[in-house]
């Protein structure tokens, strides 16, 4: 009995989880302009959106930003990290790191209404930006995204055994090339997770790019929610099956290499014990 109750549980939340999905990946075959009418399979949207040149010029936008904030976000997140927890007691240590997690419970429409205030300031105080554009969206895109990665990675540092890295220093090694050598290492799969949740939040965030962004540096949300507004256009069902389908490729790949390297780590483990 308590099984059967289990499999009902997990079929209604896998159903209200996934069923709307499996919804809009069929419709996007619909061959009819109404959404909400099924008029037989048809590849005909797919076909309208690799041939829409601002479509197109939007998801190039936004996949360049969001790869750019996201390589930002981890440089600086990491530093930011490092900061918190290796020097946790230093003038100033707390205020730093409320100001570093303030991105996380601030509403979007505040940080990209002070952000967009900052850049006109910035415009009329030193004369950059002249304009907004890609560069003001990256910048605002690395601001929230450090957040996030500085989170991430800070969990992962609190849980390394500093032995090693006291140990290498002890044998010579400077501090430097002890971070490059043995923490980095130490914290991949931290700084690979920050990584994708940075790219991720870049791509998908449309009310901060709202605030900051300026004529011709329309991203694929902005694009994707002027066109909602007039109606659903069966071209953006093709568009998220795509993306669903990129997504779900890289997802397999990811799980592929971690299944590979904990086989791997678990052949290591037994060639020890056996010796």
């Amino acid at each position: 009995m308590y099984s059967i109750w289990r499999f009902l549980i997990l079929l209604i939340g896998y159903t209200f989880l996934y069923a709307p999905i499996l919804i809009l990946v069929i419709y996007s075959f619909n061959s009819s302009k109404l959404v909400t009418v099924w008029a037989g399979w048809s590849v005909h949207w797919y076909s309208i959106l690799f041939n829409d040149s601002m479509m197109i010029s939007a998801i190039g936008l936004s996949l360049i930003i969001a790869a750019a904030s996201a390589m930002m976000a981890v440089v600086l997140g990491t530093l930011a990290a490092v900061v918190m927890i290796r020097f946790k007691y230093f003038c100033g240590s707390t205020s730093f790191a409320f100001m570093l997690t303030a991105p996380l419970v601030m509403p979007d429409i505040i940080t990209g209404l002070s952000l967009l205030l900052l850049f006109v300031a910035m415009g009329y105080a030193i004369g950059w930006p002249l304009e907004r554009g890609i560069v003001t969206i990256w910048l605002a895109h690395v601001t929230f995204c450090s957040a996030y990665v500085t989170v991430v990675i800070s969990s992962r540092l609190r849980e390394l055994d500093r032995s090693i890295e006291e140990a290498a220093m002890d044998l010579g090694a400077t501090p430097l090339k002890v971070f490059f050598v043995i923490t980095v290492p130490m914290i991949i799969p931290a700084l690979v997770s920050s990584l994708l949740l940075a790219f991720t939040l870049s791509l998908d965030d449309l009310v901060i790019s709202s605030f900051v962004a300026g004529p011709g540096s329309t991203t694929l949300p902005m694009l994707v929610f002027s066109n909602v507004r007039m109606g659903i256009n069966p071209e953006i069902n093709a568009l998220a099956t795509l993306i669903l389908l990129v997504v779900g490729i890289i997802s397999l790949i990811i799980w592929w290499f971690m299944s590979r390297a904990e086989k791997q780590r678990l052949r290591n483990l037994r060639r020890v014990i056996q010796v």
